[in-house]
C-alpha cells in the first residue's frame, strides 16, 4: 500500500507537492470515488485512479522486490534476531533494500520463503482468509495409514486448542521406519504441520516446504535465492488484486 500522492508523483502526474495539492482539490478518483487526503493508502496495481477524469498508468510506480531462497536449517526467519543467531538475511547480500519475509519456517523447517518489500501482498499470501496454499514434505517416524492421514484431512486439534483446517495428505513413500508425506495447508500457525503430525502419533524428522501456492522451489539448491520470474512476480500481484483490501473495495487505510 502506498500514499496516494506518492503514487501520483511516481506515475509522473505531477511532484509530490504539486501532487497533494491536486488531490485536495477533488481532482482524484479511485474507483469512481473523490479522495481528497494525499496520505490515504492504496494499491496502485489494484485500483482505477483518475485525475480529471483522465487515468493514471502506475506501471512506473516503485518496483517491488520479490525474492524466493530456499532458507537451510539453522536459520531463523527474522531480519533481526536479539539471540545473535544466524538470519535468513544473513543468505542475501542486498543491502540498499528493506526486505521481510512473507510468513515464517521454524529454525529447523527448510524450504521456500518468499521475502518482498511488498507488504500488501505479505498480508493477502499469509492471511488464511484468502487460503493460500502451503505445500510441505515432511519425513515421519513410522508410516501413517489411511485412518491417521483421514484425520489430517478432516483437520485435528492443535496445541493452542485450535482445530487445524481440512488438509490436503498423500503418502508419498514408505521406507524401514519412516516416511514421506505431502501435505498442503490453508493456514500457517507456529509449527503446525509438526504439531498436527504429532497430533496423530507421527512426529516429523525433518520438514520441507515446497510451495507457496503457484510458487515452486523446484531445483533452487538449500542456502541459494533468485528473483521471481516474471510469470511468478505477476502470480503474487494477482493474488493481491484478489484480496477485498485490493479489487474489490480498494479500502483506505486510515
Amino acid at each position: 500500500m502506498e500514499r496516494l500522492g506518492k503514487i501520483l508523483a511516481n506515475a509522473g502526474v505531477a511532484s509530490r507537492r504539486a501532487s497533494a495539492r491536486i488531490i485536495k482539490e477533488g481532482r482524484v478518483t479511485v474507483d469512481g470515488e473523490v479522495i481528497r487526503e494525499p496520505g490515504a493508502r492504496f494499491d496502485p496495481f489494484a485500483c482505477q485512479i483518475r485525475v480529471d477524469g483522465k487515468p493514471v498508468t502506475v506501471s512506473t510506480c516503485e518496483k517491488k522486490t520479490y525474492i524466493m531462497l530456499n532458507k537451510p536449517k539453522g536459520y531463523v526467519s527474522t531480519v533481526h534476531d536479539p539471540q545473535g543467531r544466524l538470519t535468513i538475511l544473513d543468505l542475501i547480500p542486498l543491502t540498499d533494500t528493506r526486505l521481510f519475509p512473507v510468513g515464517r519456517l521454524d529454525r529447523d523447517t527448510e524450504g521456500l520463503l518468499l521475502l518482498t518489500d511488498d507488504g500488501h501482498a505479505t498480508y493477502v499470501l499469509t492471511h488464511p482468509r484468502f487460503g493460500i496454499e502451503k505445500t510441505y514434505v515432511a519425513v515421519v517416524k513410522g508410516t501413517p495409514g489411511e485412518d491417521e492421514l483421514n484425520q489430517l484431512r478432516r483437520g485435528v486439534r492443535l496445541q493452542s486448542g485450535h482445530m487445524s483446517s481440512p488438509a490436503v495428505v498423500r503418502l508419498i513413500k514408505a521406507y524401514g521406519s519412516s516416511a514421506s508425506v505431502e501435505i498442503k495447508i490453508g493456514e500457517g500457525r507456529k509449527r503446525q504441520v509438526r504439531e498436527m503430525f504429532n497430533a496423530i502419533g507421527y512426529p516429523v524428522k525433518s520438514l520441507t516446504r515446497t510451495h507457496l501456492g503457484e510458487l515452486s522451489i523446484g531445483d533452487l539448491k538449500v542456502g541459494s535465492w533468485r528473483y521471481l520470474t516474471q510469470t511468478e512476480e505477476s502470480w503474487v500481484r494477482k493474488m493481491a488484486a484478489r484480496s477485498e483490501e485490493g479489487i474489490r473495495s480498494c479500502k483506505r487505510i486510515s
